[in-house]
């Protein structure tokens, strides 16, 4: 049996429509403010595999809660992960490219030093070095700018504010990688299957859509595909203030994880096409 922490978000959606036997835990069965009962509800399940997507995602209202957000991000995966050593089954988690401080122009690689410039970004490289230390057989998997049909995200975002807009004013200097939500999952069941039988077991991977483009590209993608005659005009980054701070640069390398699982990073406008066409026909 496949666990999943996870029932409603982004991932968690995607994963239940590709993998309708595993097992989803919820909020209610399963709250990441309380690392032990998490870690209980693994021992007495007792999985083959679990996949921990779940998470506090609230970037700006983290700053004003970090002790929170590092709970939830931080200390749970950390007691998952550790319940996983203890039955000897492989641990899946996402974390993000907001470990980074976000300088330069050049993608990251999984092993580059990190520096996160806001609390949710501390509290997610919590959780990476925690699961790290944990014992267990893990990957990390690093992802940026999530999108799907499900939820809040910036497609949607952008498809309602087109319906009274025509002309939009976008973030353009900060570059990264779109990716759909349905590839991560997909990415996440293929490294759970390889991972049960004995592929490499300990690492931090990368996996963002490519090619790398910025908010304000990515909403004229959306526009064009979808047929809307939005407008959008390019603005920095300090011109739209937020409580947290964005890195400028979330280019990723997904380099590594083609190497060691055969996984390729997804290509964010067929996957926006797909975005698209579920919304269409939802």
């Amino acid at each position: 049996m496949i666990l999943v922490f996870g029932r409603s978000g982004q991932v968690a959606r995607e994963l239940a429509a590709l993998a309708p036997d595993a097992r989803f835990l919820g909020r209610a069965e399963a709250d990441l403010s309380d690392p032990a009962a998490c870690a209980a509800q693994i021992m007495a399940l007792r999985p083959a595999v679990v996949i921990n997507t779940a998470a506090y995602t609230a970037v700006d209202k983290a700053e004003e809660e970090e002790a929170r957000a590092t709970v939830v991000n931080g200390e749970a995966p950390g007691a998952m992960a550790r319940a996983c050593a203890e039955l000897g089954i492989p641990f899946l988690h996402i974390s993000t490219d907001y470990v980074f401080d976000g300088q330069g122009d050049q993608p990251r690689g999984a092993d580059d030093p990190v520096a996160p410039l806001n609390a949710y970004g501390r509290s997610k490289r919590a959780g990476e070095v925690a699961v790290a230390e944990s014992g267990a057989g893990y990957a990390v998997l690093r992802t940026s700018w999530v999108f799907s049909a499900h939820g809040n995200n910036f497609v949607k975002t952008m498809l309602r504010l087109s319906e009274t807009r025509d002309q939009l004013t976008v973030v353009g200097d900060q570059i990264g990688g779109p990716t759909p939500a349905r590839a991560i999952a997909a990415a996440l069941l293929s490294l759970a299957g390889q991972m049960q039988v004995g592929r490499p077991s300990r690492g931090i991977y990368h996996f963002a859509g490519q090619p790398a483009t910025s908010w304000a590209e990515f909403a004229r993608e959306i526009f064009h595909q979808a047929g809307r005659a939005t407008e959008v005009s390019d603005i920095p980054a300090s011109d739209y203030p937020t409580p947290a701070v964005r890195p400028l640069n979330s280019r990723l390398d997904c380099a590594d994880l083609e190497t060691d699982f055969g996984i390729k990073a997804p290509n964010w406008t067929q996957g926006l096409a797909e975005v698209l066409k579920d919304l269409k026909h939802g």
